[in-house]
């Protein structure tokens, strides 16, 4: 009897706290499954909608990034290096020194010249003053002094031969009417020639007068001309100064420095290589059946491992007209705006080439597709009445702040983009765009 109470018990016992596990569970089922009960909050979310838009065809291949351009920087003139002001890396702008070369040789040779001009500025103020003119005085050969007393000369000649000759006229008559004796008209006769010949002199002095202040005037544009060429070759020695300071061509960075201070250069010798990547190049291998979709202004999308997250954009720049024979592809070069300079020369990248045609796609913004890791695929939740609905998609490209959506979603439906991870199959939510 007494084994048989302990038994019962026993089992009232066991029953008892099975039936306190039993309720246990129930609960916690309960609880778990609260997405369907009436006890749990409405998730507060951000929302969008699905957009459709149009998204254009291309064609996809890969190639190299190289430099807009690329220069050797050489130096004008030959010399020894006094000095290098940039290294491997460095950015400069368009213009900027280089490299210095030894200018001393050329300045003397300017020091010489500049004495020339003087010289030459000197010569023209002694041949003004030897025509007695003032500095950059205007010539007239009346002015003279020896052509003035020429001329006074043979004026007074002139003068002396009209008196000369009305004697000689007067007297003729004189002689004709027997008045006078023939000796004294041929006295009178003799004055007259002797006048006639004085005035002849006196012209052809005034004329070698005229003459010699023209030659002395001539004198003063030959001394002006030796001027300007003296000021030339002033100018060719500043020049000469001027082209020992080695300059950057265009902005770009240093991608090479081949001399150092002490070396000596010519003209042929490069100092440094500048590359100017902003914009940058890219030379893409286009198989020969896309060549005829591809046109000079086409748009251009590319990506590099090193930006994996970004897409850099630009235009068709030029179509190789020819094949090569060994790939039958042909090189395709396109400017690609790098404004950050975060491309570089060398960079292997791929490459979107719009072409003609075209289809629509479903968009949605990054903030609504999480990754679930646990299966391995990408998910939104699509708002229905105010309740989750859990889609798996397919993701397509990427656009900017958005994702193509390939399957999954349509166009115009609302799918969460907030709060994310306290959203489950039908949770009720409060959402607002």
């Amino acid at each position: 009897m007494r084994i048989k109470l302990i038994l019962g018990l026993t089992v009232l016992t066991t029953a008892a706290a099975a039936f306190s596990a039993c309720g246990s569970l129930r609960a916690d089922d309960k609880n778990a499954a609260g997405p369907a009960g009436e006890q749990n909050p409405v998730v507060s979310i951000s929302t969008a909608k699905a957009e459709a838009r149009e998204v254009p065809a291309f064609i996809q291949a890969t190639g190299s990034l190289i430099a807009d351009e690329t220069s050797n920087i050489a130096p004008k003139t030959a010399g020894k290096i006094v000095n290098v002001y940039v290294n491997i890396g460095d950015f400069v702008g368009a213009g900027k020194v280089i490299a210095r070369i030894d200018d001393r040789d050329a300045r003397l040779r300017l020091a010489e010249s500049e004495a020339s001009v003087k010289q030459a500025q000197a010569a023209v103020r002694a041949a003004e003053a030897r025509l007695g003119l003032s500095p950059n005085g205007k010539f007239n050969s009346s002015s003279i002094p020896e052509v003035r007393a020429a001329n006074a000369n043979y004026a007074q000649a002139l003068a002396e031969l009209r008196q000369a000759e009305a004697n000689e006229n007067r007297y003729r008559d004189l002689v004709e009417s027997g008045d006078i004796a023939m000796v004294t008209y041929e006295q009178y006769r003799t004055n007259r020639d002797t006048a006639r010949a004085r005035a002849e002199s006196a012209k052809q002095a005034l004329e070698t007068a005229v003459n010699a202040a023209k030659q002395n005037n001539e004198s003063i544009r030959t001394a002006e001309a030796a001027v300007e060429s003296a000021r030339a070759q002033a100018a060719t020695s500043r020049q000469a100064i001027e082209d020992t300071i080695i300059r950057a061509p265009f902005s770009g960075f240093i991608s090479e420095r081949q001399t150092a201070v002490g070396e000596y250069v010519t003209s042929s010798t490069p100092v440094a290589t500048i590359l100017r990547s902003n914009p940058i190049k890219i030379q893409i291998q286009v198989a020969e059946g896309d060549i005829p979709q591809i046109a000079i202004g086409r748009g251009v999308s590319i990506q590099v491992d090193a930006f994996k997250d970004r897409r850099f954009g630009g235009t068709v720049t030029a179509v190789n007209p020819a094949l090569d024979a060994a790939s039958r592809s042909a090189i395709v070069e396109a400017q690609i705006e790098n404004n950050d300079n975060s491309l570089r020369a060398g960079m292997f990248a791929t490459a979107r080439i719009v072409r003609e045609g075209g289809s629509t796609g479903i968009f949605v913004p990054k903030s609504a597709v999480y990754n679930d890791q646990a299966t391995q695929s990408f998910r939104v939740f699509v708002i229905v009445e105010n309740v989750a609905k859990l889609r798996v998609i397919q993701l397509g490209n990427e656009e900017n702040d958005f994702y193509q959506i390939l399957t999954g979603v349509n166009a115009d439906e609302v799918v969460a983009t907030g709060n994310l991870d306290q959203l489950y199959e039908g949770a009720k939510v409060s959402s607002g765009f």
